[in-house]
């Protein structure tokens, strides 16, 4: 091999070496990780300034995210209420169940019922923004976006969890990640999610399951009419 070769052998050596590194740089600078289990817990705020009061200016709840596969399970919880929704991707079907005033209701709502129920995120896109926060230890990209009833939306998501069950959420569908914070506005009424906690930890299958008995169960199209599920 004369020198030239060799020269040129090294160089080559050089340029593959060098393009292997920046790609373990950029893996190790950017994981992502599918997940096809999680729960997720959010603090969640709302606020409507043309009724705020002193000392009595908000509502707070927790807001917590199971999610196993196709199933997703969302949960509201406050010293007023509790609500929770089940759905299930494969089926397009959800069961809400409602605890308020000393009433148990569950609603059982069909694939076309789900879509009525969240039609304010049809064809929802959301957009980057240049900004960028460290939420919990994950690197979170800000994105905006507007729903069909003019509800201005703010998130920020990390594409480091990726979940695999992308509809557990209609809002999100569309997001490349998982939002760890997030808020609507429209006019005066404000609501903020801010992460409390995360764990992807196996979800139990129980977290699913349906009551047998206790509930006063009603179809979607009965709830409407009575003003509980919009």
């Amino acid at each position: 091999m004369t020198a030239i070769a060799n020269r040129k052998m090294k160089k080559s050596n050089h340029i593959i070496l060098f393009s292997l590194f920046n790609f373990i740089l950029i893996s190790v600078a950017w994981p992502q990780k599918k997940i096809s289990e999680l729960t997720i817990v959010y603090n969640y705020v709302l606020t409507n300034g043309s009724e705020a009061k002193p000392g009595n200016s908000a509502f707070s709840a927790t807001n917590t995210i199971y999610i196993k596969g196709n199933m997703s399970r969302s949960e509201t919880a406050s010293t007023l209420f509790s609500s929770s929704t089940i759905y299930d991707t494969k089926s397009g079907s959800a069961v809400v169940l409602r605890e308020l005033n000393g009433q148990k209701l569950l609603i059982r709502l069909n694939q076309e019922n789900w879509q009525n129920k969240n039609k304010r995120y049809q064809d929802i896109h959301f957009t980057n923004a240049p900004e960028s926060k460290l939420i919990a230890g994950y690197k979170c990209e800000k994105a905006i976006s507007t729903t069909a009833d003019g509800f201005a939306i703010t998130v920020y998501y990390t594409k480091e969890l990726i979940p695999e069950n992308k509809d557990y959420d209609p809002q999100f569908r569309s997001l490349d990640g998982l939002p760890l914070e997030y808020e609507l506005v429209k006019g005066n009424l404000q609501i903020k999610y801010t992460l409390s906690s995360i764990n992807l930890n196996p979800v139990p299958a129980s977290r699913f399951d349906l009551p047998k008995s206790g509930y006063r169960e009603m179809t979607y199209d009965e709830s409407k009419k009575l003003n509980i599920e919009k």
